[in-house]
């Protein structure tokens, strides 16, 4: 093993002094197209047809798009047909996708918001405010599928976060769902789409020009490409590079939706003295009012989130925090406005201490306001949400409020600062507030200065209840470098927000550069090799973690992938912790060489396969970290996916074993109906989880929705349920 390692080594120094000694290519800086929308007095018939729709055929088209991959900077190998309209309360975009080979087009998944990344697919993208930040993103496959999201700070998230799953905090939202609508047809030209998107569906100011920039992937030849060109490195995200849409005569569309809900569970719980099967019915609901067409009221009464996908279980094999993301609907439209930080490390609002107590148990939530949007330049959000108590865990009635500004001003750059407040409503004396101040500053296209100042407040006396970052980011050109610096403080303590660990001094930087070899025939995509560290010193000097990482990434035309790299490790145990049952591990520092390969195979295939292995150097001892993912999907109806991770420690106290196994299914009747399963079995807490989930959606993610959960430890019984919940929206403001 030790030869495997110092292969890997010297093979990925080859590369990153090979690669950086041949410079640094250029990128298309010219200047952004532009594009105009035509005010239609009558709707088109949204059926897909766009070829021989006469409405369609007298408007001009705009073609013209270039790939980034697999030829970067040359035209699209296929044309494709862009052309939008508009009413007084209706946005309208019809394409259509010319393919020389329409009985080979990729479709994976048929369900809502499925990744388009490995299938035939367009996507849009629209800044509404046109402020080079903010946006809304709109897509769809040959099937019809309604994807859709929304993207704060150009889709930009955290530098190295460390986090256990992936979730939507800030950056890009996929889990916001709109009002809207898309038929497609498939023929001998290719496909064709046509979207129709109320304008009370999304937020826009009046009097402007909209930023606007197209994707499409034709996954056969494993091609993307853009009607707005981006350098490599970036994506549709990246709405400072955008075009521009003119010709928009647009006025308030007006907006009240009523959103209500009835739901009736049954449940089951064994670890009562007398198990029972109760029956409780329960309704509520929520109201969507746009004061502005960029700034919407939201009340929510009653909230439920029954339909919301069960948590991925994992192991805590380390001494700190693991991090669950946030899927509850409410809380993820406009999640990005709320967030300051350093997401997924120190968020200093964390929307699930809302509604979710410490250990997991949920806490019923009363209801609540949130007022976000924008004011010309300037995005402000307020949220007030009360809690009910819970006696048996000891949790008393709370208020939980924020209050966010952050003003952008032209050039990538923003000023902000947010107030957090938990006030228990039982007492004045039980409260915790968090401060902050943010700010970025854009430094032309290519690099980036950011960071955060916050200080926490409660009634105990603490000292150093402080926490900031500074980052400095550069991003062009096909090379990518950042520098950060992190401080928490041994006293800091925001209890709306989450810490991955507290009291921590941390530097980290990144050096990253993407290859394109010149030559058409290689087989080649893009090498990315890479180096990264990241540290942790307390405040008596002392290394908690060092974690020196060098990789390469080799991505081929096929689709196959392959990382090879390289860890250096240092853990600083301060106190003794015990890592598994009867397995401790001793105060000390330990010093340790770790390698590391993941393996994709083309995940546009019915067939693929993820792997990832780790091995080296642990607490002393070694550990051995092996995971796989198998995914088959049959045509675009059914999919599984089947994970298996195992963790094998050999230390000086004991050896162990934590596995988990996640099954996920999916079979989608039709892009708005379908069943999904998860299983999951964890063995370090002897669990078995099943969570079914069958929805018939209608708009905006409302319609049916029929939940199973079942749940076995040590193959006894715990809490088992069933839960059917309707919810419908209604458009009182025509």
């Amino acid at each position: 093993m030790n030869h495997t390692k110092y292969h890997i080594f010297l093979l990925n120094i080859f590369f990153c002094l090979s690669l950086f000694a041949q410079g640094v290519g250029t990128t298309y800086e010219g200047d952004r197209p532009s594009m105009k929308a035509i005010k239609i007095e009558s709707a088109p018939e949204i059926d897909g047809e766009v070829l021989n729709d006469p409405l369609w055929q007298a408007m001009p088209h705009y073609s013209d798009l270039i790939q980034t991959q697999p030829n970067f900077g040359y035209p699209s190998s296929e044309r494709t047909d862009i052309r939008i309209a508009y009413t007084d309360d209706t946005f309208y975009l019809s394409v259509i996708c010319h393919d020389a080979r329409p009985s080979e087009l990729v479709v994976s998944d048929a369900r809502r918001d499925a990744d388009l990344d490995n299938t035939d697919a367009f996507i849009f993208i629209l800044d509404t405010y046109k402020d080079g930040q903010n946006g809304f993103i709109f897509g769809t496959n040959s099937q019809g599928v309604e994807y859709d999201a929304q993207v704060d700070n150009e889709g930009q998230g955290n530098f190295n976060a460390n986090r256990q799953q992936g979730g939507t905090i800030g950056g890009f939202n996929l889990n916001w769902d709109a009002s809207w609508v898309v038929q497609t047809q498939v023929g001998d030209f290719g496909w064709s789409a046509e979207f129709a998107i109320p304008l009370r569906t999304i937020r826009f100011q009046a009097g402007k020009d909209w930023g606007i920039n197209f994707r499409r992937n034709i996954r056969k030849s494993n091609e993307i490409a853009y009607w707005a060109p981006i350098p490599l490195g970036f994506s549709i995200n990246r709405l400072s590079l955008a075009g521009t849409l003119t010709n928009l005569d647009l006025r308030n569309p007006g907006n009240l939706k009523v959103i209500p809900y009835v739901l009736g569970k049954f449940e089951k719980d064994y670890e009562q003295a007398d198990p029972s099967l109760d029956f409780s019915p329960d309704a509520g609901g929520d109201i969507k009012y746009s004061i502005t067409p960029s700034l919407t009221l939201d009340v929510t009464y009653n909230t439920d989130f029954a339909q919301v996908e069960v948590d991925d279980q994992q192991v805590n094999l380390d001494r700190f925090n693991l991090f669950f993301p946030e899927k509850r609907a409410f809380f993820l439209e406009n999640a990005g406005l709320f967030t300051v930080g350093s997401p997924g490390e120190v968020d200093l609002f964390f929307s699930r201490r809302i509604g979710i107590g410490t250990e997991g148990n949920l806490v019923p939530i009363i209801g609540g306001t949130r007022l976000s949007g924008k004011l010309n330049r300037t995005n402000v959000g307020l949220l007030s949400m009360f809690t009910e108590d819970v006696a048996e865990v000891g949790i008393e009635k709370n208020n939980f409020s924020v209050a966010r500004v952050n003003h952008e001003f032209k050039g990538r750059t923003a000023l902000g600062a947010v107030f957090i407040n938990r006030a228990g409503l039982e007492s004045n004396n039980d409260f915790n507030r968090t401060a902050a101040i943010d700010g970025k500053l854009g430094l032309g296209n290519k690099a980036r200065l950011s960071g955060f100042y916050a200080r926490t407040y409660d009634p105990n006396d603490t000292i150093n209840a402080h926490a900031f970052k500074m980052q400095a980011d550069y991003l062009w050109n096909n090379l990518e470098m950042r520098l950060a610096y992190t401080e928490v403080g041994q006293g800091f303590n925001p209890e709306v927000g989450f810490l991955l660990r507290s009291a921590f001094r941390k530097p980290e930087a990144l050096v990253l550069y993407r290859y394109r070899p010149k030559k058409e025939n290689s087989k080649i995509l893009e090498l990315r090799p890479h180096i990264s560290y990241r540290g942790y010193w307390n405040f008596d000097g002392f290394q908690e973690t060092g974690f020196l990482h060098l990789d390469n990434h080799w991505e081929f035309k096929s689709g196959l992938e392959v990382h090879t790299g390289m860890n250096l490790t240092t853990e600083g145990v301060v106190n003794a912790f015990e890592i598994s049952d009867g397995v401790v591990i001793p105060a000390g520092t330990y010093d340790h060489t770790e390698a590391q390969i993941v393996f994709f195979t083309n995940r546009s295939k019915p067939f693929s396969i993820n792997i990832r292995s780790v091995m080296g150097g642990s607490f002393g001892g070694s550990r051995y970290l092996n995971s796989g993912t198998l995914r088959y999907r049959q045509g675009d109806n059914f999919n599984v996916d089947l994970s298996y991770q195992n963790n094998r420690f050999e230390l000086p106290g004991g050896s162990f074993t934590a596995n988990i196994l996640r099954t996920q299914l999916s079979y989608a009747f039709t892009p708005s109906i379908y069943l999904q399963g998860l299983i999951q079995n964890n063995t370090v807490d002897d669990l078995w989880a099943v969570n079914v989930r069958f929805s018939w959606l209608q708009r905006a993610n409302t319609g049916l929705f029929v939940v199973y959960n079942h749940n076995l430890r040590d193959g006894d019984p715990l809490n088992n349920s069933l839960i059917i919940k309707y919810t419908r929206m209604f458009d009182l403001v025509k």
